[in-house]
């Protein structure tokens, strides 16, 4: 097998259980009330090995997501260091790793989730590539499960057929199509969605920048080329995975996003309207009665305030001479009557 044949197996080894025992039990759950040998029964338990997956790697989406908000953050020191180390790259190196322990920031760590996916990916493409189709089972895919697994359809699609080897079926290269196209266009919309709404204006010229744009284009493009080679259940998986991640990303961007970005103005605006709502109710709360009453002789609703009383006049002691000391006369109140 060889040395890298060895190191490889030594890797997959252990995907192929835990992909294996995950895809395993989400069949013999849809398998209860689903025909078990189905396309559907399936295609639904590898959306739900996709969705437990990325479930596991939330606490690396977020670690991805502070990374790249410090990345954006940083822009403008690391632009002056590169304008005063520029002529020397080695200081600049040192000083550019040095700004990012300070800041707590790990440059691969945007990498993590898809570095981690790839062989889970590349698992479950051996699985139904290889195994699944030629009906060899491996670890908990036992060989009756395989062969279901192979021969599985939607319709008339094999679940392991891909669109360059679709056996003559027209409905396999325009499912297949479909799914690519998703593919690539979710994972675009992802990569555009972090530059236009989550990457501060002085963040967009620098070399961060630059690698976001590349990634931008030529990702969606490795996807649409590569996925014309991957088998139908594979394209479930990876599609899935690409809408947990633009759904997951726009959550955050929405309610947790970057300082000086579109999309912290947005949240701003939100949270001003939000709290003018507030406030609005607050007062109408105050100005009028909770019960709904209505005050003597007042509107509907609107709460009557109490009269004011009216003290008496100060008389000075010629004035209290003249009087014979008697008491002030009363005096009226706000509501026409007297007071003593």
């Amino acid at each position: 097998m060889g040395f890298l044949g060895d190191i490889g197996h030594f890797i997959m080894t252990p995907l192929y259980y835990a992909i294996s025992a995950i895809l395993v039990a989400w069949h013999k759950f849809f398998g209860t009330f689903l025909n078990p040998d189905s396309g559907l029964a399936w295609v639904l338990s590898i959306i739900g090995l996709t969705l437990f997956v990325r479930a596991l790697l939330i606490p690396l989406f977020v670690k991805q997501i502070k990374s790249s908000r410090n990345m954006q953050l940083i822009q403008p020191k690391v632009k002056e260091l590169q304008k005063k180390y520029g002529h020397d790259r080695e200081r600049l190196a040192q000083e550019t790793m040095k700004l990012y322990k300070e800041s707590g920031t790990n440059p691969f760590a945007s990498c993590l989730p898809i570095l981690i996916q790839m062989p889970i990916f590349l698992a479950l493409f051996r699985l139904l590539d290889h195994h699944a189709a030629k009906g060899n089972g491996i670890a908990f895919l036992t060989n009756d499960l395989a062969q279901s697994f192979g021969a599985a359809k939607i319709g008339s699609i094999p679940i392991t057929a891909t669109f360059v080897n679709s056996g003559g079926v027209l409905a396999v290269q325009v499912l297949a199509a479909i799914l690519v196209v998703a593919m690539t266009a979710t994972t675009f919309t992802t990569q555009r969605q972090l530059m236009a709404k989550n990457m501060p204006a002085d963040a967009l010229s620098g070399p961060y920048a630059q690698q976001q744009k590349l990634l931008l284009y030529v990702l969606p493009l490795v996807f649409a080329v590569g996925g014309i080679a991957f088998p139908i259940g594979v394209l479930f998986y990876w599609t899935t995975s690409n809408l947990w991640t633009m759904g997951q990303q726009f959550y955050v961007i929405r309610n947790n996003p970057a300082p000086g970005t579109a999309a912290a103005k947005a949240k701003t605006e939100r949270d001003r309207l939000k709290a003018e709502r507030h406030g609005h109710s607050a007062n109408a709360t105050l100005q009028s009665p909770a019960d709904g009453a209505t005050g003597t002789g007042g509107a509907p609703g609107v709460e009557r305030r109490p009269a004011q009383r009216q003290q008496p006049k100060k008389q000075s002691r010629e004035q209290r001479k003249k009087t014979g000391g008697s008491r002030p006369a009363p005096s009226t109140d706000a509501e026409g009557g007297t007071s003593e």
